[in-house]
């Protein structure tokens, strides 16, 4: 009995040090049907929580992408397509979706320095590039998103999310970006917005077939 335990008490040990299984881009490319419908078209708009263009995700860091993902299945990003979407992925799927986007979005890299911003919001930028980068495109860590070159009419809303407070089906709940904007008008979050799309980056939309 005891020889038995000890087996069992290594063959646990090796299982669980073997690694978590990779995210696999090739695999992504084939679980992106729900995905391609509105991230697979330039110029796509939304309609909630107001019209906007639906944000550019090839190129985006992949574990970004995961984390977005992860958020709205929990509901802490309130957004009902995007929830029901999330909740149907595993967490493989997420990782292997994040890797496709990641891959798929390579080319030249972002220039390391850009163009300063206006005066009335450069202070409040200051806080963004520890995460975003001072290019914000080259990031902290793949857990953070590029903002360099996104559609200013979606981070216009991302950021207002930011700030919804007690809405069922609108907002996002995070604790250090709630902070950074509670105060900002929505004036100042447009010229943040208008700023950060003006820059060059790696994001892009490419177009993909919703029949494949």
């Amino acid at each position: 009995m005891r020889q038995l335990l000890s087996a069992l008490a290594i063959a646990f040990v090796a299982l669980a040090a073997l690694p978590a299984h990779a995210q696999d881009a090739a695999a992504g490319a084939k679980k992106i049907a729900m995905c391609i419908g509105c991230h697979g078209i330039p110029e796509y708009r939304a309609s909630f929580p107001e019209v906007y263009r639906v944000p550019k995700i090839s190129g985006q860091n992949a574990g970004y992408i995961v984390a977005a993902l992860q958020a709205y299945a929990k509901g802490d990003r309130k957004h009902p397509t995007m929830r029901g979407i999330a909740g149907s992925l595993t967490e493989q799927d997420m990782k292997d979706i994040g890797a496709f986007y990641e891959q798929q979005g390579k080319g030249e890299p972002a220039p390391a320095t850009v163009a300063a911003a206006p005066e009335a919001i450069a202070a409040k930028l200051q806080a963004c590039t520890a995460c975003h980068g001072a290019n914000f495109s080259k990031t902290l860590d793949g857990n953070h998103p590029k903002l360099a070159g996104q559609h200013a009419d979606f981070l216009y809303v991302a950021l207002r999310s930011y700030q919804a407070e007690g809405k069922a089906t609108w907002g996002r709940g995070n604790a250090i970006m709630q902070g950074q904007i509670k105060e900002l008008k929505p004036a100042e979050l447009k010229q943040i917005a208008a700023y950060l799309a003006s820059l060059p980056g790696e994001l892009k939309t490419v177009p993909q077939s919703a029949t494949r």
